[in-house]
């Protein structure tokens, strides 16, 4: 299909409906597409779908349906980006030639950009393009996407990030870019909460009350993005998983795994991520992941609301 020919809104499907990927497909919806969706929770891949676009029974249908010169995977990891594209009834091998597929996991980045080069043995594109915001974000359309990958891929897919995203970064032409920026970006994040839960959990050990230790540290130079947020998920008592314990389990795994070829020390990361994995270890891997507060003892945490 030449430049020429080419419609101003590509066909479009996103695979995984979690908190991240069912506000994206919203998002690409409000701006006008016919979006494909599928979820392996049915009745989720299904629910969108009422309200406008078309549920497909698995990513192999996706990807041979009109709606798929775009394919968007929001999965959790690199095994099930694996499933999804190689799996049974994956979408590997029914994509077509000069289909983008837009890979918005956090992975190991070398693996990212040994995905790009199997997509491109089978003549499809591929921009690695990890994401950040949060739920509220994505189904708004004001995401940040990290970026990189062929100028052909950009050609066919940019009305397509520019519909989820507030700000695209474009890091240049190799895989693998978008998923280097992300790990410090994750980094930075799986820190910032096990630091916000410490000052939380050491101010209310000594007695502060909860409401008003958050109101002076939100007013202060100590405030983080993360402080902020997740911490007023630990006033409200509800830890019900927007961002899990065990995705920073993960992730955080994946910054230290990158890091130690280089023989590059971590010591801040590699402390959060035993904070981390002490959480889940307690059973808590399932809840927000401000729920590493709970691992510090002796601390009256506040309970849900009617509680």
């Amino acid at each position: 299909m030449s430049d020429q020919d080419r419609p101003v809104r590509p066909g479009v499907g996103v695979v995984g409906l979690g908190a991240m990927g069912l506000g994206m497909a919203h998002s690409l919806r409000t701006a006008g597409y016919d979006v494909g969706v599928h979820d392996l929770r049915t009745e989720v891949a299904e629910g969108f779908a009422r309200d406008g676009g078309t549920a497909y029974a698995s990513p192999g249908d996706l990807a041979a349906s009109a709606d798929a010169e775009v394919v968007v995977s929001v999965v959790v990891s690199a095994a099930q980006v694996e499933s999804v594209l190689f799996g049974a009834d994956g979408a590997a091998d029914r994509l077509r030639p000069g289909a983008v597929f837009v890979m918005c996991s956090t992975v190991d980045p070398g693996w990212s950009a040994e995905l790009g080069g199997r997509l491109a043995e089978r003549g499809v594109l591929y921009l690695d393009a990890p994401i950040s915001g949060g739920a509220a974000r994505a189904a708004a359309g004001e995401l940040t996407m990290m970026t990189s990958g062929p100028a052909e891929a950009y050609a066919v897919a940019d009305p397509v990030l520019e519909a989820m995203s507030g700000t695209v970064y474009r890091l240049g032409e190799q895989p693998g870019l978008g998923s280097k920026v992300k790990i410090v970006n994750q980094l930075l994040a799986g820190v910032h909460i096990a630091a916000a839960a410490e000052a939380m959990a050491l101010g209310l050990r000594a007695g502060v009350p909860a409401e008003a230790l958050y109101e002076v540290i939100t007013h202060s130079a100590g405030n983080s993005w993360m402080f902020e947020n997740r911490m007023a998920h630990v006033l409200a008592g509800d830890y019900t998983p927007l961002s899990a314990v065990d995705i920073f389990v993960k992730d955080l795994g994946l910054v230290l795994d990158s890091a130690r070829p280089e023989r590059f020390p971590l010591p801040l990361a590699a402390t959060a991520h035993q904070m981390f994995l002490q959480a889940s270890a307690s059973g808590l891997g399932s809840e927000d992941d401000s729920a590493v507060i709970k691992i510090f003892p002796g601390i009256d945490l506040p309970r849900p609301v009617g509680s």
